[in-house]
């Protein structure tokens, strides 16, 4: 072969390696354009198939959201109404007189009475206590006078044996009759016409009951009281020890409702007003024990046991405002009293002169006095 055919073939085989190095390439770019429009599409489906994903997760969130909210509102709100009602319900039977619907009080106040504008401006809330015995008498009679300004308990005792009205022939316990509306306008009177705001009748098992559910009130007896009496009903049996001791509900009872003794056993040295001064230390202990306690789990465990015409609402309002107060202000006092005729009676000068210290007003004169002294005389 003469070396021109040689490089004639060497030009064809080089030609030919450059045209398949070409082709190549060329298979290598359109390889990659391929693959790269492939991914492309990928990437476009996938876009396309994600952000139908994400917006069905956002709207599966938002409606499980909102169906929750109704599921909250549909329950929720009869809860809250039963709260409510809750809330707004008395103690005892629905047909009992509620004082504010029977009686204006401050009506009563005569519009010349030294008390007038101490009654009707002074942020206090007066409540009666009525203990009432098996034959529907007030055994117990207690205005509680609670001074929301200055966080002070005032409780004045009624002597059961207070004849009402100089009535020579009824006592103030007897005016009751099964309706506390009575007892209230008779101790308004003889207060001087002091507003009574709520009323609370207790049984003597409703008194054992709380006492028990409080888990009993310590106090000092101060001699061993012993009585029995078989023709109560039931028949009352009282041994309670001298001494500092926790009373139980029953001897709670039997405490509060101790007046006579048996043979060679001591009773109270002054009758009925012994009594009331125990009483009135037990009051204050039990409010003191109590106050620091769960209210509001004691108030729904005894509700049961009283008839009144406050609701639950102010009753956890009032008992929330005294937590925390101290047995020193707590403060009791007993009616005043004059005696006529082997019968006691309302002292209304002395009466006038306890509502004067306890509703802090500066001491007043009788207009009689001032006229003979002639402070009001040109």
């Amino acid at each position: 072969m003469t070396n021109n055919e040689m490089n004639m073939r060497e030009e064809q085989v080089n030609s030919s390696n450059e045209y398949e190095e070409q082709m190549h390439a060329q298979n290598i770019s359109e390889g990659q354009a391929s693959l790269s429009k492939i991914n492309e599409e990928r990437r476009n489906k996938l876009s396309k198939t994600e952000k139908p994903k994400v917006k069905s997760e956002k709207t599966k969130f938002i409606t499980t959201f909102l169906i929750a909210i109704l599921i909250v509102m549909v329950i929720a709100t009869p809860l809250f109404a039963m709260v409510e009602e809750v809330l707004e319900m008395r103690p005892g039977d629905e047909d009992n007189p509620i004082l504010s619907e029977t009686v204006d009080f401050q009506y009563l106040i005569p519009s010349d009475s030294p008390f007038f504008d101490a009654f009707v401006d002074s942020n206090r809330v007066n409540i009666l206590a009525l203990g009432i015995d098996s034959h529907n008498l007030t055994d117990m009679i207690m205005l509680v006078s609670v001074d929301l300004d200055n966080t002070i308990v005032d409780v004045i005792s009624i002597p059961r044996d207070t004849f009402f009205l100089g009535s020579a022939n009824q006592k103030i316990n007897a005016v009751y009759r099964r309706n506390p509306v009575n007892s209230a306008v008779a101790v308004s009177e003889i207060l001087l016409n002091i507003p009574i705001n709520y009323y609370v009748t207790l049984s003597h098992q409703g008194v054992e009951n709380i006492i028990d559910e409080i888990g009993g009130v310590s106090i000092y007896v101060p001699f061993h009281m012993r009585y029995d009496d078989p023709r109560d009903t039931p028949p009352l049996r009282i041994n309670i020890p001298a001494g500092y001791q926790l009373l139980d509900g029953e001897n709670a009872v039997h405490f509060l409702r101790f007046r006579y003794a048996n043979p060679g056993f001591r009773a109270h040295q002054d009758g009925d007003f012994g009594r009331i001064r125990l009483q009135q230390e037990f009051v204050r202990n039990a409010i003191v024990q109590s106050i620091g306690l769960n209210l509001p789990d004691i108030i729904r465990r005894t509700f049961n046991e009283v008839q009144s015409d406050i609701t639950v609402r102010e009753a956890i309002y009032l008992a929330t405002q005294l937590i925390g107060i101290s047995s020193e202000n707590i403060r009791t006092h007993q009616l005043p009293l004059t005696q006529r005729g082997g019968h006691f009676h309302p002292d209304r000068e002395a009466i006038a002169e306890l509502l004067t210290k306890i509703y802090s007003l500066e001491p007043f004169e009788d207009e009689a006095d001032e006229d003979e002294n002639g402070d009001n005389l040109d």
